[in-house]
């Protein structure tokens, strides 16, 4: 069973938070693990593996690169522990902002460097915004969720 399937939700790179939020504290109490405290020991075990999927589920869904890492590995497009190699200029760009960011003294200073940060964000996400809004299951194609 897949996070999306256990919260009775479709799979979407932007699920409805209102619905995973009620969701989760629907399945909070229904597998919570003192509730079976009579229970045998493999299903006071079944309990406790249910009630951390939902608690990672919803960690998950709170969090737009996870759902997307999470969805390319349900199809298979990408392994749990998979590395790329990423840019050295993207890579110093990035450790730029975060000592720009550290090094800040005021909220003037603070904000720029927020912005930089929104615009590089921006230049990641922007390429894929489409494949993300529009992703329909079973209808975008795998070169799509490849991008």
């Amino acid at each position: 069973m897949n996070y999306f399937e256990l919260y009775q939700i479709p799979v979407s790179f932007q699920p409805d938070l209102l619905a995973v939020k009620k969701r989760f504290y629907q399945l909070s109490r229904e597998y919570h693990p003192d509730f079976f405290s009579n229970e045998s020991a493999e299903e006071k075990d079944r309990v406790l593996g249910l009630s951390a999927m939902v608690n990672k589920a919803y960690q998950i869904f709170q969090d737009p690169s996870a759902i997307i890492k999470y969805i390319l590995q349900l199809k298979g497009l990408l392994e749990e522990e998979e590395k790329y190699q990423l840019s050295p200029n993207f890579l110093m760009e990035v450790m730029d902002l975060n000592e720009q960011l550290m090094d800040a003294t005021d909220e003037q200073e603070k904000s720029h460097v927020s912005n930089s940060i929104q615009t590089l964000q921006s230049a990641i996400y922007e390429p894929i915004a489409t494949v993300i809004s529009n992703y329909e299951e079973g209808i975008t194609t795998e070169k799509e969720l490849l991008q």
